[in-house]
């Protein structure tokens, strides 16, 4: 196996494109970007020039085949293009690590961190933080894999324990933000079992959160903003579709079932300055359509969450104004006194 270049030192590594420096003000200030796993009939150079032209800020690159394959010959040369390719197009990265065949052509997302051999999904993990070290990715994003029906539970567990270790090691050594993924139906699923590992891993700085809203929808017990104020505090990266209750199925915005303006309105309260990039993998076939109709629903989406704001904000000020003049009233009654004669016909 041909080893992944060594990650440069901070002071070689591009600074994150687009970065804030503070939290962004309210929902108008999210940055919006969109998955390359999106385009996979794209070649990449032409989706990030879509993506960028159609108004996102950033992307979130999936390393695949046809994407930036970490394991095709002249890796640093081609992550150097591609790190030039999101500067000129201004565009902010996250690195996705969700490919489908990558590793095995046989078998889906295999092998895992919980099998038997996971060497490959290491070297792979190891080599997209150094991919994300050159890019200046904002984080690398991974998940736990789905559970081999012939390892046992408790033996799944220390072994993803165990692999995410050894990636945050790497991610900590580069200078990289991790966000681990629950994913429905895989071995961390939910927000829950994020605390769980984050826990067991002694809560490494590197190891924060990727939320998937459509996946907050689907399967956690509480509504979606909740979900987001519940972990803000620990969000790298927000991914961002629609879903519905119970199903795992990324829907176009507007065909499931999250009211998104208070989702917008959460990630801003909690002060998330990350991308929110549009999660759907199985449109690829109408890609630049789909991109521009999702950029078209969550600028809208935003404006709508901006509008709720002010409209609190000015019955707050109304309120508020009425307590003034109530507490003045009151306070002019005080400094009169008692009523003076005149103020009574026929006193003395």
């Amino acid at each position: 196996m041909t080893a992944a270049p060594p990650a440069r030192s901070a002071a070689d590594r591009p600074a994150p494109a687009d970065r804030p420096a503070t939290a962004p003000a309210g929902p108008g200030s999210l940055r919006f970007g969109y998955g390359t796993n999106g385009f996979a009939n794209h070649r990449l150079d032409d989706a990030l020039a879509v993506i960028a032209d159609l108004g996102y800020r950033g992307v979130a690159l999936t390393l695949d085949h046809d994407h930036l394959d970490p394991f095709a010959p002249d890796l640093a040369r081609r992550t150097a293009a591609v790190a030039r390719r999101l500067d000129a197009l201004g565009l902010a990265v996250v690195v996705e690590t969700g490919a489908r065949f990558l590793l095995d052509p046989w078998h889906k997302h295999a092998p895992t961190l919980l099998h038997d051999d996971p060497a490959r999904r290491v070297e792979f993990l190891r080599r997209a933080v150094a991919v994300g070290a050159d890019l200046g990715a904002e984080a690398v994003s991974f998940w736990a894999g789905v559970r081999p029906a012939d390892v046992a539970p408790a033996v799944a567990w220390d072994r993803l324990v165990a692999g995410c270790a050894t990636v945050c090691a790497a991610a900590d050594a580069a200078g990289v933000r991790l966000g681990f993924e629950p994913e429905p139906g895989m071995l961390v699923e939910d927000i829950a079992g994020w605390r769980r590992l984050h826990d067991a891993l002694g809560r490494p700085a590197a190891f924060g959160l990727t939320l998937d809203i459509g996946h907050c929808r689907c399967l956690e017990p509480v509504d979606v903003p909740d979900c987001v104020r519940s972990v803000g505090a620990h969000l790298v990266n927000v991914q961002i579709d629609d879903m519905r209750r119970g199903v795992h199925e990324h829907l176009e915005f507007g065909t499931g079932e999250i009211d998104f303006p208070p989702v917008l309105a959460a990630l801003a309260e909690v002060g998330y300055a990350g991308l929110v990039a549009v999660e759907l993998p199985r449109h690829s076939h109408a890609a630049p359509q789909v991109a521009a109709q999702s950029l078209d629903f969550l600028r809208a989406a935003a404006e709508r969450a901006v509008a709720a704001e002010r409209a609190v904000a000015a019955e707050h000020a109304v309120a508020a104004e009425r307590a003034v003049a109530a507490e003045r009233a009151v306070a002019g009654r005080a400094a009169a006194g008692p009523g003076t004669p005149s103020d009574h016909p026929g006193g003395g």
